[in-house]
């Protein structure tokens, strides 16, 4: 018999991470009681959450493990009301190296989450996706009917996890909702991702800003808006969003040469930038333009963005200068 959300038990795979972390504290915070999966490692790092309250870990239960792993992922859900399912390897330079990985992690370890949660008879599983699924913008605004292209081995990995969600949905009524973030940003993400690369090299160096391509676009999202978002399509009227893709966007872009303009600016700075080779993608890889329609998201249940670019870099560059936040980063290399 198929379960309803309750808001009470709630699963978080990928708890560990940037936008992981920051949802795991808003549903606690919100009333949910959380069970965090987090990827095991010898150093028993829980990773972000390692980060949060005492107060606010005592509602947690943290369970370290592998989305690899069909029957760790089956002992995780068995008893929760909606699955939120973030785990990913990401990091888009990583898998023109290693492919393999990706498919291991995101296509598999999505397809664990999604049997397991049929055999558990779960009321919902919100699968995450990503813009980068749609390739450089043919039509814009991006609705959830562009296309999707496959322009790195990281976005091949994450079509073939929403066609996955798809499948299970069509062919076996799973409850299953996928949320399309556009480009997440805030407190806690990797130097991977381009604004903490410009924060923290305005912060440790006074010399250039290695950066990629400048001329590329993105519809950047704060992460708080981000974690609004997951939390509407999990709560949401069943019949509102179940079976239905959903992108999470502002409908404004930014280039990236603005974005060092106005994150320079207030360090005080003129920015001198160096486009280094190692942060360049392939050319037919590279995604030029992003920029999306959250029409959909908005009518369904209400969700908005209520942060400004302005007020959210703001917000982002204060917490990398608190001196043991950016002290977890390094600039020295290309990632």
């Amino acid at each position: 018999m198929t379960k309803h959300p309750t808001g009470d038990l709630v699963a978080v795979t990928g708890a560990g991470g940037f936008i992981g972390s920051h949802l795991v504290e808003a549903l606690v915070n919100q009333g949910h009681r959380v069970r965090a999966l987090v990827h095991y490692n010898g150093a028993g790092s829980h990773g972000w959450l390692d980060t949060l309250s005492p107060e606010l870990l005592a509602e947690v239960e943290v369970v370290a493990g592998d989305i690899r792993d069909r029957g760790m992922v089956q002992r995780l859900v068995d008893d929760v009301a909606v699955v939120y399912h973030l785990a990913a390897l990401g990091g888009i330079p990583y898998s023109y190296l290693a492919p393999q990985s990706y498919v291991d992690t995101n296509v598999t370890g999505t397809l664990n989450v999604l049997e397991s949660a049929r055999t558990a008879g779960t009321g919902r599983v919100v699968v995450t996706s990503t813009s980068e699924v749609y390739g450089t913008a043919t039509t814009v605004p991006m609705t959830e009917e562009h296309r999707l292209r496959g322009q790195s081995p990281y976005a091949a990995s994450k079509i073939g996890a929403d066609k996955l969600a798809e499948s299970y949905h069509l062919s076996f009524a799973l409850p299953v909702v996928t949320l399309r973030p556009f480009n997440t940003y805030g407190p806690r993400q990797s130097t991977r991702a381009v604004i903490p690369t410009i924060v923290s090299q305005l912060a440790k160096t006074t010399g250039a800003v290695q950066l990629g391509a400048l001329t590329t676009t993105r519809d950047l999202v704060y992460v708080a808006d981000t974690v609004a978002a997951f939390i509407a399509v999990g709560t949401a009227a069943e019949a509102a969003v179940v079976g239905r893709v959903f992108q999470a966007a502002t409908g404004r872009e930014t280039a990236i040469a603005e974005l060092v303009r106005k994150i320079a600016a207030m360090f005080g700075r003129e920015p001198e930038v160096v486009v280094t080779e190692g942060r360049l993608r392939p050319a037919e890889s590279e995604v030029e333009r992003l920029v999306g329609d959250s029409s959909l998201l908005r009518a369904r249940t209400g969700w908005q963005p209520a942060t400004t670019i302005d007020d959210g870099l703001k917000a982002t560059v204060e917490w990398f200068l608190d001196p043991a936040n950016l002290a977890r980063y390094r600039t020295d290399r290309a990632v």
